[in-house]
């Protein structure tokens, strides 16, 4: 069993390859397929429009280092680091898009004061109200992850408990996908993408006490269901834009997903781990926040001025830019100060833990 927290670079890696492929997807592929910009990729949207599964890898990523960061918390403490780790840089991203789609959208998209007061809280998806960017949504399905991941900590963690609440999550999952359950408890279990919130939990489990008969049942079980609801997904997705999705590819890359964070758990990938990945994990989140519709806009706005190449790499290049500058004065400087405001001064027992790692978009 591993007793000291240990900072995994290599997620770092991944979360913000999977940010860029969130980012391609968008710019290379559902931004012209979706009538937001007249900047066509025919060629390269072949492979573009799988990369929406880079949120499937971010929601693995999530269950792994959730767990692990809320591993030895109190609840209080629990609260106070996804607080500090996710509203700074989301309530910039607001700010900025807001400006933006009102200044220069053109009408491409809409936002009004209620809104955007509703968007800050992050449960505006509770009264219906409408995201201020399209990519909001991940970040509804992250907070009912985390009210979960509260109650266990409330509970307190231990391994058995875990193994436990892993098998009764994954059992409503299929009780809901059964019809079995009503529609409504779907808003807690989240059939659609709890697979991959289990399967991550099962795999810090998998790094932090070894290998078990449950962890080696459990993964492969997730795989298998997060293979079917993927392809689901994608008929959906195909239907939505007009295009057709590869079922062979599609599980491919959920298959790739899950033997990546395998390795990862398995400490078969520490030798690609580099200090500098911490940068390229701080960039993730902001990135994820400001680039959809700043960047449609943005698209709209320069389309036929430059080649459409170089306008992708200078979008990308200048989304990088601006995440780097959020996290450097706003994320770095600020969560200090909120935690401080927000936590009591703790006894030297009840210290968090060092070295855990923020994952997901968020």
């Amino acid at each position: 069993m591993r007793t000291r927290p240990e900072r995994l670079y290599e997620i770092d890696g991944l979360r913000l390859l999977a940010a860029l492929c969130v980012v391609l997807f968008h710019y290379v592929f559902s931004g012209w397929a979706g009538g937001k910009t007249t900047v066509t990729f025919v060629a390269e949207s072949a492979w573009a429009k799988y990369g929406y599964l880079g949120v499937d890898l971010f929601f693995l990523i999530s269950g792994f280092v959730v767990l692990m960061s809320a591993w030895g918390r109190t609840p209080r403490q629990f609260v106070v680091s996804r607080v500090v780790r996710l509203y700074p840089a989301y309530w910039v991203g607001i700010a900025v898009t807001a400006l933006v789609t009102v200044t220069l959208g053109q009408g491409l998209f809409h936002v009004s004061l209620p809104q955007v007061l509703a968007n800050l809280t992050m449960f505006q998806a509770v009264p219906n109200i409408e995201n201020v960017d399209v990519v909001y949504w991940t970040l509804w399905a992250e907070m009912r992850f985390y009210l979960l991941m509260l109650v266990a900590a409330w509970i307190g963690m231990t391994r058995g408990r875990i193994m436990a609440g892993l098998w009764g999550w994954l059992a409503l999952t299929f009780l809901v996908e059964l019809g079995v359950l009503p529609g409504i408890a779907d808003l807690v279990v989240q059939s659609e993408f709890s697979h991959y919130f289990i399967a991550g939990m099962a795999l810090f489990m998998l790094y932090r006490f070894g290998l078990d008969w449950q962890i080696a049942l459990l993964v492969p079980i997730c795989l298998g269901n997060a293979v079917y609801r993927a392809i689901g997904y994608a008929e959906a997705v195909g239907t939505r834009y007009h295009v057709t999705y590869s079922p062979t590819v599609i599980t491919a890359v959920v298959v790739a997903i899950f033997l990546i964070m395998t390795f990862v758990a398995l400490r078969v990938t520490n030798r690609l781990a580099r200090v500098w990945l911490v940068t390229a994990g701080a960039l993730t989140y902001p990135l994820y926040l400001l680039h959809a519709h700043v960047g449609f806009i943005l698209f709209a706005r320069l389309e036929g001025l430059v080649n459409k190449y170089v306008l992708l790499v200078a979008m990308i290049a200048v989304m990088l830019a601006a995440a780097y500058v959020v996290h450097r004065f706003v994320e770095r400087p600020l969560a200090p100060r909120l935690k401080r405001l927000l936590s009591k001064r703790q006894p030297a027992h009840a210290a968090a833990p060092a070295g855990s790692s923020a994952g997901s978009p968020t």
